[in-house]
């Protein structure tokens, strides 16, 4: 006989960390953000105006998303709901399609080719890639 269980038995871990690798992409993403100097998104976010998702949250998000091949700010928004490496990526937050769209298009549309050159000089630096 099977064991019943309730859902709350059956929830994802309180901490995501646990069920990503050492060596996974997504860390190296992680880490790769999180060394961006802030001034670089200062200019699309002034202050003002109500609280937003944290630029380098969805930056991370939206790195991580194309080199999933996902490409669709709604399949972004998904997998941000459903893919346990973007939710960690995310902090379990839940940007919507528009906001990841308006982040791309709009806010940071003038800073992403800095953003990823500093990328690709990280991975460089750091052995991950030979150019």
């Amino acid at each position: 006989m099977y064991k019943e269980y309730t859902m709350d038995q059956l929830s994802l871990p309180m901490d995501l960390q646990e069920d990503i690798p050492e060596n996974h992409l997504v860390r190296v993403i992680n880490d790769a953000v999180n060394r961006l100097d802030m001034k670089l998104f200062t200019k699309a976010y002034p202050g003002g105006g109500r609280d937003s998702y944290h630029p380098k949250m969805l930056m991370k998000v939206v790195i991580y998303a194309y080199t999933q091949r996902i490409y669709s700010s709604r399949q972004i928004a998904k997998a941000v709901r459903e893919n346990i490496m973007f939710m960690w990526l995310a902090a379990r937050q839940r940007p919507d399609f528009r906001t990841i769209n308006r982040f791309r298009s709009e806010r940071m549309k003038d800073v992403l080719e800095t953003v990823f050159t500093a990328i690709l000089q990280f991975l460089k630096e750091e052995n991950y890639i030979k150019l």
